[in-house]
């Protein structure tokens, strides 16, 4: 028997490697559900808005199971999880078990080693506080399985191999200084699809929050160099506190030149590097992986490995 999953933000980076996954597995049928028509090979389309209650509840009348990375703004965040809890209480049958993508940031301002146990402080700003909101919704679901990732990289990372890879290129970054001697926390996008896989398979996983980062991720110093050098934008500079201090100021209107390049259809812009990334270079958090290990077998992909596969 296989099991029906309704992924939800099947459309996103995280989605669309969840739905291939799951395509190739002989235990369950991706549902892919996105906001807008998309053709996901291997998988049942369905196309609603996941903060519609009404469409939602439909939807998961007809899964087993859910997968919830739905990536957006703050609100529509908070509103489809909102969403999602009603419509699973509501679900007639046996209990569906959900996988919910929250993130590192519900750790907000913490620093040193942070495992699960750790308070969720919410602190760094609109995201971060409904990241947290959003696992208050759903955590205390039967069978609902909380995953925490760090920095996730890979083919097809916006955040953390494409645009890293361009201001890498640009010699925008590279060794920071102090200003980037924060742990990376990075995971490999592998890794966190067989976390998904794992916690829809392992019934020790429900009602636990899982952290998904590298054991011993290097600091941001440390994977700009390497990254640089796998990709052959070398040398790696030392970037000043000067030129960092100039790119704060840029910060602003580079995001004003990204959403009017956007408007206009413009195929590049430069890219912003903003006061959130900066801020989180520096912030000494370091994610312990220990029950992602235990209780899900995860086993990390080496950095090295990571990088070939990237560039």
């Amino acid at each position: 028997m296989t099991l029906n999953v309704l992924i939800l933000g099947a459309n996103g980076f995280v989605g669309r490697k969840i739905v291939a996954r799951l395509a190739a597995a002989d235990w369950a049928t991706p549902i892919a559900a996105t906001r807008r028509p998309v053709s996901l090979s291997g998988a049942r389309n369905v196309t609603f808005d996941a903060a519609d209650a009404s469409a939602l509840g439909a939807a998961v009348r007809e899964a087993d199971a859910v997968v919830n990375c739905v990536a957006a703004s703050a609100e529509v965040m908070v509103a489809s999880a909102r969403a999602l809890r009603q419509a699973l209480l509501d679900a007639p049958g046996p209990t569906r078990p959900v996988v919910h993508f929250s993130s590192m940031a519900v750790y907000g301002s913490a620093l040193g080693k942070v495992d699960e146990s750790h308070p969720l402080l919410g602190d760094v700003g609109p995201y971060s506080s409904a990241k947290v909101e959003t696992e208050q919704l759903l955590g205390d679901l039967p069978g609902a399985v909380m995953l925490r990732p760090g920095c996730i990289y890979g083919p097809g990372s916006t955040q953390w191999s494409i645009r890293i890879a361009e201001l890498l290129r640009a010699r925008r970054i590279g060794d920071l200084g102090l200003a980037g001697d924060g742990c990376s926390n990075l995971v490999y996008i592998d890794d966190v699809v067989a976390a998904v896989e794992a916690a829809l398979r392992r019934p020790q996983a429900a009602g636990r929050a899982f952290n998904l980062a590298m054991r011993d991720a290097p600091r941001w110093n440390d994977y700009f160099v390497q990254y640089g050098r796998a990709l052959g934008a070398v040398p790696v500079k030392r970037i000043t506190p000067r030129r960092l201090s100039i790119e704060r100021r840029a910060a602003i209107p580079l995001k004003v030149l990204e959403k009017i390049g956007g408007k206009l259809g413009l195929r590049h812009t430069p890219a912003v590097l903003s006061p959130s990334m900066l801020a989180l270079w520096q912030q000494d958090i370091a994610l312990v992986p220990d029950a992602a290990e235990t209780v899900l077998g995860l086993r990390w992909t080496p950095l090295e490995a990571g990088l070939r596969a990237t560039s």
